[in-house]
């Protein structure tokens, strides 16, 4: 880019800048999206139990702090963990030993939000609030992109002070390799 811009005067646009212009919101879109199988339970997302059969019951419920939800007169089932895949068999587990022939659904209403960082070359660098099924890809949107001296090749995912993953965004735009795209975690 100097170069060519010492030498012809021309300002070489940097490859993939303009992905990030005149986005939707990105994490509105991610949190409207289908939860998948392997999305893990934790406090603060908000579930919609129903139960049907010999008793019915329709009841939004949210995991509290301590990875739990509560059904009055019966206790407490801890649901920390768990991934989505699996909520309808341990919450009909759980009620089975209070209620004979039932049916159980289970669907994640809306998720937790976890806060994230975009540091160093970002374009808008700040906290951000994104959805927990959010990905590196998401936060780079969120925060848009890298600046005009940031790196699209080594988007790098910290966390606890460790690179988890190095992300080049060249991959990802010119072939579609989301690899290491990983699920973001709260204070990634």
């Amino acid at each position: 880019q100097k170069y060519l811009l010492d030498t012809t005067g021309q300002l070489l646009p940097l490859f993939g800048a303009d992905f990030f212009e005149n986005l939707a919101n990105s994490n509105a879109q991610l949190s409207r999206a289908p939860v998948s199988d392997d999305y893990v339970i934790g406090p603060g997302d908000q579930l919609l139990i129903r139960v049907w059969g010999t008793t019915s019951l329709e009841a939004p419920v949210t995991v509290d702090r301590r990875g739990e939800i509560a059904f009055p007169r019966l206790g407490t089932l801890p649901l920390a963990g768990v991934k989505a895949a699996q909520l309808d068999a341990v919450v009909r587990q759980f009620l089975g030993r209070f209620f004979k022939d039932i049916e159980v659904s289970v669907a994640v209403s809306r998720l937790r939000r976890i806060t994230v960082y975009a540091v160093g070359q970002a374009r808008n660098p700040g906290s951000y609030a994104l959805s927990s099924q959010a990905t590196l890809t998401t936060a780079l949107f969120a925060s848009g992109g890298p600046s005009v001296a940031g790196s699209v090749r080594r988007v790098q995912l910290k966390r606890q002070g460790q690179v988890v993953a190095e992300f080049d965004l060249y991959a990802f735009l010119g072939r579609g390799d989301k690899t290491a795209d990983l699920k973001l975690q709260d204070g990634d």
